[in-house]
């Protein structure tokens, strides 16, 4: 009995605690779920309020650029407008420029008198030393851009003693191509009806010349070498070596280009550095003898191209970048031209800066390459001062 009653108290003992257990178990879920729940509530808040900031932040990402598009297209505007009163204040410039121009570089040994025009005495032999050219550029007088052919620097020219037209594509090559006339060239899409021209050596720059039948171009070698090319037979005709140590370039807005080698009504000429200015040497076109020398005075520094018409040097400047060409610096060997007659001539504006300008005697034309344009600048002359009141005798 005793033994009955043991069992019975154990078992009633195991079943208390085992609901204990299970109790406890209960309770402990029932206090994980209330935190997941507690957790969850806080991320869906958080969840909320994230959702709002975002909200709020792309609404302010809108507002701002909504601002800054308008700002943008206020800025445009400003700039459209400021364009326009730069290139007012410019036309401005030029007009006063022109009415009001800079003493050029004239090298002159005569000087003009603005209310008593006195001249000293010169000797008729010394009034025509050079040349019976007597005319000065007054003026452009037109403008025409043929077309776009080659490389953004290069020289087009033709011979004043035919038709024919020569292009030099780049600065530093052996072969150029000649067209039977401006036509020709103007209505050919590239360079397939040009006669291709092999000289021996290479070029250097832009400082070519065509004269008579002959090319006249500075070797691309360790030694300033003139080389006269027969272009009719397609031979070396005679070389020399240019007595110039500065090897600096001529212009310093045209690095390639060391001499420049011109022709006007006189013949052959080349234009070289000498410090910091260019110097003018006349040069025998059969022979390459150097004939006479002389300091023009020009600033080599800003200058761009140059080019002689009747024994006047006509330096072109510019800046960097490129603006309005101007002459602003003239000189003339035969002390013809005094300071108060010096031209001060402004170049339409255009794509770039000159690479080259070559002057045409016979026709009084510039032949321009322009960023790869080639353009032709019909020039007004008149007859210089000394030409119209010629000195008295002795």
């Amino acid at each position: 009995m005793k033994v009955t009653i043991f069992f019975i108290l154990l078992t009633v003992l195991a079943h208390s605690r085992g609901q204990y257990h299970y109790q406890g178990l209960m309770n402990y879920l029932e206090n994980r779920m209330v935190a997941m729940e507690e957790r969850i509530a806080q991320w869906h808040e958080q969840n909320n309020r994230y959702n709002s900031d975002l909200k709020e932040f792309s609404q302010q990402a809108a507002d701002l650029l909504e601002k800054l598009g308008k700002e943008h297209s206020k800025l445009r505007s400003d700039m459209e407008g400021a364009g326009a009163r730069v290139d007012r204040v410019e036309r401005e410039m030029d007009y006063i420029e022109t009415k009001n121009p800079p003493k050029p570089c004239v090298k002159a040994t005569d000087k003009m008198v603005e209310q008593d025009p006195v001249f000293k005495e010169r000797k008729k032999e010394e009034f025509f030393e050079l040349s019976v050219c007597v005319n000065i550029v007054s003026s452009l007088k037109a403008m025409k851009i043929l077309k776009r052919l080659g490389s953004p620097k290069g020289v087009w020219t033709k011979d004043a003693r035919s038709a024919k037209v020569y292009i030099f594509n780049g600065t530093s090559d052996n072969t150029l191509y000649e067209f039977n006339s401006v036509r020709e060239l103007s209505a050919s899409s590239g360079m397939s009806k040009a006669r291709q021209i092999t000289v021996p050596t290479a070029w250097n720059g832009t400082g070519h010349a065509v004269y008579d039948g002959f090319l006249y171009y500075i070797s691309e070698s360790s030694e300033l070498q003139v080389i006269k090319y027969d272009l009719k037979n397609g031979s070396v005709a005679d070389s020399a070596v240019l007595p110039m140590e500065d090897r600096s370039p001529v212009y310093q807005l045209n690095p390639e280009t060391l001499v420049d080698l011109v022709v006007d009504e006189d013949g052959l000429w080349a234009l070289y550095p000498a410090g910091d200015t260019i110097n003018l040497a006349k040069m025998d076109s059969n022979s390459l003898d150097i004939e006479q020398m002389w300091d023009t005075a020009c600033p080599r520094n800003n200058a761009e191209a140059a080019f002689i018409v009747c024994g006047t040097v006509y330096v072109v400047y510019n800046t960097k970048p490129p603006s309005r060409s101007r002459v602003q610096c003239v000189f003339d060997v035969n002390d013809m031209v005094s300071s108060g007659e010096a031209p001060l001539i402004y170049f339409p504006r255009r794509f770039g800066a000159h690479s080259s300008l070559k002057y045409n005697p016979e026709e009084r034309q510039l032949y321009a390459w322009d960023d790869g344009y080639q353009i032709l600048y019909k020039l007004a002359l008149r007859k210089k001062l000394w030409a119209i009141m010629p000195p008295p005798e002795e």
